[in-house]
């Protein structure tokens, strides 16, 4: 079906001569594109035409109707009866088309409604893409306007800039002389009738000033010389070349004259003198800084040095070093004086100079409470007589009925004055508790058992006040019981320097009975009146200074250290450092558990806030910030840590030393971890458990620790097969099931002395045991018969003693011993018999040894094994 009306239409032809081909639907055109800054492109353009299902028309198209053309349908117009009618040849052609069957033609029909489908998504497509360029277009005018104002805007602040540099120059050349030069007159000459040529303008010199030139004389072939004739000067000078470059300062300035500054003025006289007036600087000299180790860095740059020159200096020394090579103090200050620099030598010890013993102002002072220490023997009453001044009941708190804790209480005198008290434990493994206790006090009170006498402790208590040169008070105490013999406590007393007052001295006694608070206040009389006489005083106001007395690792509360404040005041924020460990005061509690916010001189109070649990007798000191807190910190754990080392590999230096570690070479080690409640008593254990070490065995002590047992605790003795000890502390839930689960031995104590027996004995067990021989009898070989199937038999006569079968032989032949061994049989007569008395004869067999001769003496003895003990 062809519309006639449509001949440039594509047509469907069943003609062999002709194929279905169709046009491009694509032109081509260019179109030059505008960029900022005047830039353009030209670039390729290519154009779609819209599809059409009748064929493309050759004429134009009106608009608004080429769509409709594009989705009518030949099928739509004919009418029915057409369509059966033959179809109309087309002209010129000379074909006749058949008829469409129904099939052909319902395939046409869903092929026209398909390319009505397409037609209608290519449009809505093409009008999504003409919107898209239609933005395109608007945003590059838009970017094209911009650029064109941006343009036209640098160029007018080029502008300005241009005319303030040319103004600027101007001024410059008005300040400094360098004026526009004048034109030179003509001159004419008097031999000659002719005109003079212009001369040649005047030279600027170089510093801005004019240079006077005479007039230069032009000859031509031919003719006399004349004048060349100056040119007239320009109505308008040029603008001057700009200089520099545009910065924010000439940017934002650009209408402003500048003026040249000092500095260019001398740079351009620098420059015409040659810089013949640059003198050499002066060197300055510098205090380096040099401490025990340095890198040439870092002390090339404290003398503001170059590294090279340090480097060389050291090279033609002989040694041979790189930039970042650390070098001694010695060498450093000998290339700092050679440099011409002076040199302070500092320590890494110096981070602790003014922390302690800082000179007190004499008008800040003001009197202070008195601190005692309670010495004595172990059972003696010192807790108790420290009870009944307080008015508490420590001692049942206890165990085994003796202290083991080091403890500080404050208790009010009859005239008002408070008195610090403090309690040391008597036990022998409590030596460090008490000259720990001795170092901090001001008055000793030396208790002793008007029953018991002079003890070893109370000797040890004696010394460690001695040692302190404190003055010492003797109590003599349970003067209630009927066996008391305060004399015979004051002879004793006698026997190691100690005069007490009744017998002509100068120490103070006092009987006293803890049980019936007898002469208690007679006693805090003593003290205070020995006070008085030592008249103590500190500064309050000052940072606190203070001794750990001990220091706990508290579940709930974290690490807790019970602290003598000996100087100034501590206060809650304040930070503090302790040993090898800092922190920040979060709480004070009193020895009554009050929480307080302050504690001064000789009050003792338990510290919490510090990061660790610091070690017993360790000195506590306020600092001003936590960046000092950190390098005192710093520099004592690194000491400890070496101090550490060298205690663990040992000094190889001396002969002693060397022959000293080959007789421990074989020792056997009792590997232990031991974790108790306090540092005191940690630290007792410790000096106990070394006492018992012998050059065969000793205590391997692989972690000791405060606090309770954890899950690493038990690791770390899986790993050693150790046994843990806990000394008042329990083990978690989960410690106990890993010991358990991996058959790991945890045993816990709570007095002293049970847990050195238990530990002593098993020490003892890994010692060898002794072998002791007892002598039994003596038997001479009479005659050596030889039986087959048994061997060698002897028979011999017992001649002293009797023998034994089983026991141990020696035979003997010409006093010399030949053979040791065991009897295998002892017969009489024909029987066996286990034993054979002196006088009588018997018949021998040794095992495994046949050489028996006659006249041999054979002796019989028996071994004993016996276990040795520390």
């Amino acid at each position: 079906m062809v519309d006639a009306k449509n001949p440039g239409d594509k047509t469907l032809s069943v003609s062999p001569t002709k194929t279905l081909t169709l046009k491009p639907r694509v032109e081509q055109g260019t179109v030059r594109q505008s960029f900022s800054h005047g830039r353009t492109k030209q670039v390729v353009v290519e154009k779609r035409g819209k599809r059409r299902i009748g064929g493309d028309s050759p004429g134009p198209e009106p608009a608004g109707t080429s769509e409709q053309a594009s989705v009518r349908t030949p099928a739509a117009k004919a009418p029915p009866a057409r369509a059966a009618t033959p179809a109309a040849p087309r002209a010129g052609s000379g074909v006749v088309l058949r008829k469409l069957t129904e099939d052909e033609r319902s395939a046409r029909a869903s092929a026209l409604a398909e390319a009505k489908v397409r037609a209608e998504e290519e449009r809505r497509i093409a009008e999504a893409e003409a919107a898209r360029r239609n933005s395109k277009e608007g945003i590059e005018q838009a970017e094209r306007e911009a650029a064109e104002a941006r343009r036209k805007a640098e160029e007018e602040r080029h502008r300005q800039e241009e005319e303030a540099k040319r103004k600027a120059e101007i001024e410059a050349k008005r300040r400094f002389g360098q004026t526009e030069s004048k034109p030179a007159p003509a001159k004419t000459t008097t031999t000659t009738t002719r005109a003079a040529p212009p001369a040649r303008p005047a030279a600027v010199a170089a510093d801005g000033s004019d240079e006077d030139e005479a007039p230069r004389l032009v000859r031509r072939p031919g003719g006399p010389a004349r004048p060349v004739v100056a040119p007239k000067p320009a109505a308008k000078p040029a603008p001057a070349k700009q200089r520099g470059r545009l910065t924010l300062v000439t940017a934002l300035s650009a209408d402003d004259v500048r003026e040249r500054s000092i500095a260019s003025f001398r740079r351009r006289t620098q420059r015409l003198k040659g810089h013949a007036s640059n003198e050499p600087k002066e060197k300055l000299v510098r205090e380096v800084v040099v401490p025990e180790a340095i890198t040439i860095q870092e002390l090339a740059n404290r003398m503001a040095e170059r590294a090279v020159d340090v480097i060389r200096m050291l090279m033609k020394q002989g040694a041979m070093h790189k930039i970042t090579d650390v070098i001694d103090a010695d060498t450093a200050q000998l290339i700092a004086e050679e440099l011409g620099h002076t040199v302070k030598r500092v320590a890494a010890s110096d981070v602790e100079e003014g922390l302690f013993d800082v000179a007190d102002n004499s008008t800040d002072i003001e009197p202070r409470s008195p601190v005692v220490t309670v010495m004595g023997h172990v059972d003696h009453g010192k807790t108790s007589l420290l009870d009944s001044l307080r008015h508490a009941n420590v001692v049942s708190g206890e165990a085994g009925g003796i202290t083991q804790h080091i403890g500080a209480y404050q208790v009010t005198s009859p005239d008002g004055k408070k008195i610090t008290f403090i309690d040391t434990p008597g036990h022998a493994a409590f030596t460090a508790m008490r000259a720990r206790g001795a170092k901090v006090t001001d008055v000793v009170i030396l208790v002793v058992a008007a029953d018991d006498g002079v003890m070893p402790q109370t000797i040890e208590a004696i010394n460690h006040a001695k040692a302190a040169k404190v003055p010492m008070i003797i109590a003599i105490n349970k003067i209630d019981k009927p066996d008391a013999k305060p004399e015979r406590v004051r002879t004793e007393l006698l026997q190691h320097e100690v005069q007490v007052e009744s017998m002509g001295g100068q120490v103070v006694d006092v009987e006293v009975s803890a049980k019936n608070k007898t002469n208690l206040d007679k006693l805090l009389e003593m003290i205070s009146l020995q006070a008085d006489l030592l008249d103590l005083k500190t500064n309050a106001s000052r940072p606190a200074e203070g001794t750990v007395i001990e220091a706990k690792l508290d579940r709930g509360r974290g690490p807790v250290a019970t602290v003598l404040v000996q100087r100034g005041t501590l206060r809650v924020g304040d930070i503090i450092v302790a040993g090898a460990e800092m922190g920040r005061v979060r709480a004070l509690i009193s020895d009554q558990g009050e929480t307080v916010n302050e504690a001064g001189p000789s009050v003792p109070v338990e510290v919490l806030g510090f990061n660790g649990p610091p070690e017993a007798g360790d000195r506590l000191a306020v600092v001003e910030n936590e960046a000092r807190a950190r390098q005192v910190t710093s520099y004592r754990a690194h000491q400890k840590r070496e101090n550490a080392a060298a205690s663990a590999s040992g000094m190889r230096g001396s002969l002693e030393q060397m022959m000293s570690q080959l007789k421990t070479a074989g020792r056997k080690d009792f590997p232990l971890i031991i974790k108790a409640d306090v540092q005191g008593s940690l630290e007792a254990i410790l000096g106990s458990l070394e006492k018992l070490g012998t050059d065969e065995v000793a205590a391997r002590i692989l972690h000791a620790g405060v606090g309770g047992i954890s899950e690493s605790d038990v690791t770390l003795a899986e790993g050693f097969n150790a046994a843990i000890i806990g000394f008042s502390v329990r083990a978690n839930k989960e410690a106990a099931a890993a010991a358990k689960r991996n058959g790991i031995e945890i045993r816990y104590y709570n007095i002293i002395y049970d847990l050195v027996d238990d530990v002593k004995k098993a020490m003892s067990g890994l010692l060898a045991p002794t072998l002791r021989e007892t002598m039994l009898g003596n038997a001479e070989i009479l005659e050596v018969f030889n039986i087959s199937k048994v061997g060698k038999v002897a028979g011999c006569r017992v001649t002293d003693g009797n023998v034994e079968r089983g026991a141990h032989v020696r035979l003997i032949r010409d006093n010399v011993v030949v053979h040791e061994g065991k009897l295998s049989t002892l017969k009489r007569f024909k029987d066996e018999v286990k034993e054979v008395q002196s006088g009588q004869e018997c018949g021998m067999a040794f095992e495994s040894y046949g050489d028996m001769r006659v006249g041999d003496v054979i002796e019989c003895y028996r071994v004993e094994t016996i276990q040795r003990s520390l």
